[in-house]
């Protein structure tokens, strides 16, 4: 896959929610190693279009290609894609601890499996649990989360929660991240500190990543695309031209500057 690769291509996507129109006719492209963001009111549809993207809900129309194949096809390429949902609802109470989470975004390929058969054979029993522990303890530690390693996920705190759901994204190789609303329930400092994170990782892993936002300033500041949605799409391009007032306007009606987030 090049630079010029589309890694993500929507084309007339329509979305029924039981008698609603949730959202019409949507088309884009996202190319290899671009931030895109979605931005655009409550009941715009964003989150619905993350969803149909990664095939969580149906869609009535038009299609969707991952990595150049239908998303009803992608088999084995659906582990190049990391997802950060807006809400990752979970008993707070559950025994599970930051490294067994993190742990379980570490997927066997075919030549991992293929050396388990041989140590089955040979005398080298924990070499996966190694490479699994080592994968995770430098996802953790590339997101400054290294010291939750055995906190319990239920004594996070938001911030610090989103840093291991990043983590749990980075354990294994990824090309595609979507994040839906990845910010809520962290504050002003600790959104800009993820977002100077993940445009780090970004560089370093050469992510193509998709989010949605409501944060107008930080989409200025750090995207290299914007999608402006309101059930279909309003306008596309870079964010000195997406975010005018005039499309803003378009996107979000006369209380646009609501979404305006101040610093």
């Amino acid at each position: 896959m090049t630079i010029d690769d589309a890694v993500l291509k929507v084309e007339g996507l329509t979305v029924y929610q039981s008698n609603y129109l949730a959202l019409r006719d949507v088309s884009f492209e996202l190319m290899s190693g671009t931030n895109t963001a979605i931005v655009g009111p409550n009941g715009a549809g964003k989150s619905t279009l993350v969803q149909a993207i990664l095939d969580l809900i149906p869609h009535t129309s038009g299609t969707i290609n991952i990595f150049g194949r239908p998303i009803s096809r992608l088999g084995k390429l659906r582990h190049q894609i990391g997802y950060m949902p807006q809400n990752f609802i979970f008993d707070r109470s559950f025994p599970i601890s930051v490294g067994e989470l993190v742990s379980l975004g570490w997927v066997k390929t075919k030549k991992q499996n293929n050396r388990k058969i041989r140590n089955l054979l040979f005398p080298n029993f924990f070499k996966q649990d190694r490479e699994k522990l080592a994968a995770v303890e430098q996802a953790l530690q590339r997101t400054d989360a290294l010291h939750l390693r055995n906190q319990a996920i239920g004594t996070l705190s938001g911030g610090q929660f989103k840093r291991v759901l990043l983590a749990y994204c980075l354990v294994m190789s990824r090309k595609l991240l979507i994040l839906d609303e990845a910010f809520a329930g962290v504050d002003v400092q600790g959104t800009a500190e993820f977002y100077d994170l993940l445009n780090e990782l970004k560089q370093q892993e050469g992510w193509t990543v998709l989010q949605v936002s409501h944060d107008i300033d930080m989409v200025n500041r750090h995207c290299d695309r914007v999608i402006c949605l309101n059930q279909t799409i309003v306008c596309t391009g870079k964010p000195e031209i997406a975010l005018s007032p005039q499309n803003l306007l378009a996107t979000y009606g006369p209380s646009f500057s609501h979404y305006h987030h101040r610093h």
